[in-house]
């Protein structure tokens, strides 16, 4: 061997090395995530993913100030899909063709939402979720037995629920018809089903009669006892309250809340009453559910594009998929999961019904959810709505003027955002 291929070969090896000792940062919420860092480490010798585990209020808070300075992790999970999105990185560029067909066919509901309006392509590939949550409604079988009270049908209007659920807790004597968390995302539900746009093209919030029409139900449900005045009307500002542990005390006949609630109510009722997870009630313009939940992203900042690429790519793949939906109980949020099923062999009867009644409902989340979810400003405008519909129900506001200051609260924070 000469001078120049001892050099060349030596260069090689150095190169070798470099590549084979790639290390990447991802973060997620979740400790046992790390099982699908480790499979990838044993798939892919000498790469290394440094897995660290954060709360969910650093995804919000901590994490935009790291991003905002050019720093923080390689691939992270994140809530806010769209807010963070001018930080993601495109791996679209180091995906194969077959990869990126998968990845539109998969995730296609999710891609658009996730890039944020940022995207001036429309064609940006920012990562994956395997799993989605959404809102739902939970039902205490029981108590509609008690009050021989037939349960309402699939496509069931919200004004059916609420004689039906109002009929059973005066037959029952139990405490409250019906509850929602206070919370504007689960809010965002109800609008939609009456035809609320929330956010136009231009990506502005939209204040318009189906909105209106949802905002007056909701007000007049708490003015006739439907549901209490105590929750929403209880404190001021954005503050989030749930009232899950009073559906699981048997003192609520039908609660709106959240899917990520179930191993909690498996492991709480126990069998102390019956439960399930019922089809979204319906508006007129539909019978829709809010997703929500964790978003894999990259981040543009990283040093190792083709490595973020790769193993957001492992993650998609549908067996690891399965195996991540199986170890969380969480609904499929990929188009052949959805159709398929997943098996949860380590859950109970009762939540394997439950997650299959709200996989079966993943298909109907129509597009203005998704636009909805993923908009840059959502959490200003379910700040302002959930401020602006306690004052009507304390009687502070007008619903005119409350939802002229949601509009004029939102409009502010994107003002605030583009200077």
């Amino acid at each position: 061997m000469t001078v120049l291929q001892r050099a060349c070969a030596i260069l090689a090896a150095a190169a070798g090395i470099a590549h084979a000792q790639e290390t990447i940062t991802v973060q997620h919420i979740h400790e046992d995530e790390r099982a699908a860092a480790v499979k990838f480490m044993k798939e892919n010798p000498g790469t290394t993913v440094d897995f660290r585990v954060v709360s969910f209020q650093s995804l919000l808070e901590s994490l935009p100030v790291q991003l905002a300075s050019g720093e923080g992790p390689d691939i992270s999970m994140v809530a806010d899909w769209g807010g963070l999105s001018r930080y993601y990185l495109d791996i679209r560029p180091y995906l194969g063709a077959q990869q990126v067909k998968y990845f539109e066919y998969e995730f296609g509901t999710i891609l658009e939402p996730m890039r944020g309006g940022v995207d001036p392509t429309g064609k940006a590939i920012y990562g994956m979720a395997g799993a989605v949550t959404l809102n739902g409604a939970f039902v205490n079988l029981t108590l509609f037995r008690q009050a021989r009270v037939e349960l309402p049908k699939p496509g069931a209007t919200w004004d059916e629920w609420a004689a039906a659920a109002r009929k059973v807790a005066r037959a029952t004597h139990t405490e409250m018809p019906m509850e929602m968390d206070r919370s504007a995302h689960r809010f965002a539900s109800l609008a939609l089903s009456y035809g609320a746009k929330l956010v136009d093209g231009e990506g502005r919030f939209v204040v318009d009669d189906g909105l209106r029409t949802a905002v007056s139900k909701f007000v007049g449900w708490h003015r006739d006892g439907t549901m209490p005045m105590d929750l929403w009307g209880a404190v001021g500002g954005t503050t989030h309250l749930d009232r899950f542990s009073d559906f699981m005390n048997g003192k609520v006949v039908f609660y709106f809340g959240g899917s990520w609630s179930l191993f909690l109510m498996d492991k709480t009722v126990g069998d102390a009453f019956d439960w399930a997870v019922v089809d979204a009630p319906c508006g007129t313009a539909g019978c829709v559910l809010m997703p929500g939940g964790g978003a894999m992203v990259g981040l543009r900042h990283t040093k190792h594009p083709k490595l973020v690429a790769r193993y957001l790519a492992f993650l998609a793949r549908e067996d690891n998929m399965r195996e991540a939906l199986a170890r969380h109980a969480n609904i499929p949020a990929a188009t052949s999961l959805v159709k398929s099923g997943v098996d949860y062999p380590n859950d109970s009867e009762r939540v394997r019904a439950a997650l299959a009644a709200f996989t079966r409902q993943v298909p109907n989340v129509p597009k203005e959810a998704y636009t909805f979810q993923g908009w840059r400003y959502q959490r200003a405008a379910l700040n302002a709505l959930t401020t602006r519909i306690s004052q009507i129900l304390t009687n502070e506001l007008d619903m005119d003027t409350a939802l002229a200051f949601v509009k004029k609260d939102v409009d502010l924070a994107i003002q605030a955002s583009e200077r």
